[in-house]
């Protein structure tokens, strides 16, 4: 509107913003945001990245910012939109070549045009980054960049409507579901959703399909997040049943406790680096996780190891990422969250950061010794409850869980409406968990995040990918 209809705005004395800065996640969309602006707005689009300012020769950045700026100004109104500005727009006096480092100079050069702009020139400078926490503060003062607007992992209804977008040009199988698809994929950037429906397509064609159905969504789904299948890794049937019986204590786990997310698939299929997974998807959007959510989580992650301890009397390497998460999830709750009866609601530690590198290199102690042992104590207490929370509850239902990993070795891949009937007469029904059929179609139930636990073949480590949940350092 400010490009389009001016005068509106300085009848009333009303400023033109100089700069909207665009953050979040790759693959969200900063830069087609950017261009669908301008031809909404029906105005000249000048786009550079940010890395194309920096060359060998001293002095190229600052000349091209020059020649960006006057060529916008002649060309008034437009818009200006660059690229990962965070290439040049790093804090000032981090950089190793001194007080003359090419990109000090090159951000300057941009300060100074952004500054010179004059209240009858009609130039928006738009820029996108993905770490707002490394700009210099001088380029975020208003008369610069004025607007900050967070673009966010899309809701149920945002990846229901870019999967509309990306389904142009394929014939879809009358059987495919949209919305199911976009239930089934929390956490999906744009970026991912796009890739998504490609894989899907891709399927097809190998199948020689004429249209994309609900199995090619399906598996392309789980290509997304897991990696393909590697059917050609031989796996022996002791390793075999060890690994069932271990995304079967996951399972179990995760169905008995309250505050788990319902589990949609369990599958002991190689795929990517996984030997198998146990994935599990939440029934409504969540922006806040309590304390009990934590404890019953930490319990879920530990369900494998205790599996394969009740089962086999011995544990294996493929538990160390889950014991990874759990105590770095535990340690979260003492130190971040303050989940902790004995410590109260205090926060330990502080990040060092190094702008330089663009990230967190150490923590820095500002507690005792004393209070350390505390810490771990808490900890410990934290992990060894959650242990003892699912050695009960496979312990209690022993029976369910013998059954369950002999149907994955029969079958590979259990979606959640078989794994439900497991429990009939043993747990009451699950209300609004989201049920996966063969045709994709699930209840309207909203997901924000997907739990998927992987065991990895290099050392047994596993892997595991979360939607937007808050993350342990």
């Amino acid at each position: 509107e400010f490009l389009k209809y001016p005068e509106k705005f300085n009848s009333l004395g009303a400023r033109i913003p100089r700069g909207v800065l665009l953050v979040g996640p790759p693959g969200t969309g900063k830069t087609l945001l950017a261009r669908a602006v301008a031809g909404e707005a029906g105005v000249p689009f000048f786009s550079i990245s940010g890395s194309e300012f920096v060359e060998m020769f001293v002095g190229v950045g600052a000349s091209r910012v020059r020649d960006l700026f006057e060529q916008a100004k002649r060309n008034s109104p437009c818009i200006v939109f660059v690229d990962e500005i965070d290439a040049v727009g790093r804090q000032r006096g981090a950089g190793l070549g001194g007080s003359h480092d090419e990109r000090e100079q090159t951000l300057n050069q941009i300060l100074v045009e952004m500054d010179g702009f004059d209240t009858n020139t009609n130039v928006i400078v738009v820029a996108a980054t993905n770490r707002p926490d490394v700009l210099d503060p001088a380029l975020l003062r208003p008369g610069r960049f004025d607007r900050t607007v967070i673009l966010d992992r899309p809701d149920i209804k945002g990846r229901h409507q870019i999967l509309q977008v990306h389904i142009k040009g394929k014939p879809l199988d009358k059987t495919v579901d949209i919305e199911a698809i976009a239930r089934r994929s929390p956490g999906f950037s744009g970026a991912d959703l796009a890739n998504l429906v490609n894989e899907a397509a891709i399927l097809a064609a190998r199948r020689n399909k004429k249209s994309v159905g609900n199995d090619e969504f399906n598996e392309a789904i789980d290509r997304v997040v897991a990696g393909p299948e590697r059917r050609s890794r031989i796996i022996s049937e002791e390793e075999k049943e060890i690994i069932a019986f271990h995304e079967g204590g996951h399972a179990v786990v995760q169905r008995v406790l309250p505050k788990c997310d319902p589990v949609t698939k369990v599958t002991i299929v190689s795929r990517g680096m996984a030997l198998g997974y146990t994935m599990s998807l939440p029934q409504e959007d969540r922006y806040l996780h309590s304390k009990t959510e934590f404890e019953d989580k930490i319990a879920g992650m530990l369900g494998g190891n205790v599996a394969e301890t009740l089962v086999f009397g011995d544990t294996t390497t493929g538990s160390s990422n889950d014991i990874e998460k759990a105590t770095g999830l535990a340690r979260a709750m003492v130190t971040q969250y303050g989940m902790s009866e004995k410590l109260g609601p205090l926060a330990f530690g502080k990040k060092e950061e190094m702008v330089f590198l663009g990230r967190e290199i150490s923590e820095q102690r500002n507690y005792s010794d004393e209070v350390a042992a505390k810490i771990d104590s808490e900890v410990r207490a934290i992990i060894d409850n959650g242990f003892n929370r699912a050695k009960e509850a496979l312990t209690t239902h022993r029976a369910v869980l013998d059954r369950l990993a002999a149907l994955l070795i029969e079958k590979e891949t259990i979606e959640s409406e078989e794994f439900e009937s497991l429990f009939e007469g043993v747990l009451p029904p699950r209300s609004g968990g989201p049920t996966l059929k063969k045709t994709g179609a699930v209840p309207a139930t909203e997901s924000t995040e997907t739990d998927i636990e992987p065991e990895a073949d290099e050392g047994g480590d596993k892997r595991r990918r979360r939607g937007p949940a808050p993350q342990p350092a």
